[in-house]
């Protein structure tokens, strides 16, 4: 791959694999994952982070390519997390000269990922800058976004933010879809909990001129940086996206699916602005994750199971719970042939939770839906609608 221009100076020399199924572990990536890193051409030269080890080969390629002979000066760590520090050894074996330049707390965890000299390690706190020539490097520390070794960086004379996970999304560069979509899944597993964090970021970006934003993942941000700036203060201020009801739902024998698709049609017929639906079995727990936090309202719908809610609602709530879900109203239905739980066990979870208004009275199935269900769920849909 040849590198791509940002400028005259700052080069693109990162990499988009499809060979991965997984980000994270977990992370489901139909449409692969770019690894971005960057490099800056001056009188001193800089390269801003590096990429995954399982990616180091063409990374080095591209380096190669953009320095065209020359030996770079520093490389910027932003952020240690290994599909970002993964190549740190390799160019410091193939650049032994090279400085490190990272947070002090990157320089505390940093025998965790690279053997490096101390003496080669130069740590930055906030407002402290790295003169290159005709470029100036600022720092911006960025603790809990989303680790706490974490800076970004904005490079004052072109106006470009080096953003580290910040503004990220799944997929590889060429991947055919837009921002938004897997810029939020990414968001709310990734980065979600830590929303306060990501609100004092978006803070400080505020008093820079940003033409260019560079994440560590995902395109080059410079047209859309407004629609950006403020989807990621909706999000981190757990404000909901959209207005609408996302229907989750997790069924045995397909008696609670039943329902759910009940309900859709019903919340649909009157006139409810956005309605989702997710198989919590099924369907990709991340997006399910996501389309909690995008709406205003969410509306789960479980089978009772071994005296409690059947594992995949309880999988999901324990998801949801874990990135911090607030600010939202909540509806339940439960389905039981014997003894319903699944109600009590979802109601203690979001009790668990901060700011959840729980709406309606809770609709109890006995296995099949019957004509007096359909009218619960009626009266229940006239609450969330």
């Amino acid at each position: 791959m040849n590198s791509i221009n940002i400028s005259d100076s700052i080069k693109y020399i990162g990499v988009s694999t499809y060979d991965i199924d997984l980000f994270e572990g977990q992370y489901i990536v139909p449409n692969g994952m770019a690894y971005n890193s960057y490099v800056i051409l001056d009188d001193k030269i800089a390269v801003m982070d590096t990429a995954d080890s399982a990616v180091s080969e063409q990374w080095m390629s591209n380096l190669k390519e953009a320095l065209n002979g020359r030996t770079p000066d520093y490389l910027v760590v932003q952020h240690l997390e290994p599909d970002h520090s993964g190549s740190v050894m390799d160019i410091v074996r193939e650049y032994p000269e090279i400085k490190i330049v990272c947070t002090a707390k990157a320089k505390q965890m940093m025998p965790q990922f690279a053997d490096i000299n101390p003496d080669n390690i130069i740590t930055e706190a906030e407002g402290d800058t790295l003169e290159l020539g005709s470029h100036t490097l600022n720092f911006v520390l960025a603790p809990m976004v989303h680790w706490p070794e974490v800076m970004v960086s904005y490079e004052s004379s072109e106006k470009v933010l080096f953003s580290a996970d910040a503004f990220g999304k799944f997929g590889a560069l060429d991947a055919d879809e837009g921002w938004s979509c897997e810029a939020r899944r990414y968001y709310f597993n990734i980065v979600g909990k830590y929303g306060k964090q990501v609100q004092v970021l978006l803070k400080k970006a505020a008093g820079l001129d940003i033409q260019t934003i560079c994440p560590l993942h995902g395109p080059i941000l410079t047209d859309t940086i407004g629609e950006v700036l403020s989807l990621y203060n909706t999000w981190s201020a757990y404000e909901p996206e959209n207005e609408g009801v996302f229907i989750a739902y997790a069924s045995i024998y397909g008696n609670t699916a039943k329902a759910a698709e009940k309900m859709k049609a019903l919340l649909e017929e009157k006139g409810c602005p956005r309605v989702a639906i997710a198989d919590l079995a099924r369907d990709d727990m991340a997006e399910c994750v996501e389309d909690a936090f995008r709406h205003s309202t969410l509306l789960c719908m479980a089978s009772s199971y071994d005296g409690g809610v059947f594992t995949p609602m309880n999988d999901f709530l324990h998801h949801l719970k874990a990135k911090t879900f607030q600010n939202r109203r909540v509806a339940l239905v439960e389905n039981g042939s014997w003894a319903p739980s699944a109600a009590r066990t979802m109601k203690a979870e979001f009790e668990q939770m901060k700011d959840i208004t729980l709406v309606g009275d809770t609709v109890t199935i006995k296995t099949t839906l019957k004509d007096e269900d359909i009218q619960a769920l009626d009266r229940l849909a006239d609450e969330i609608k």
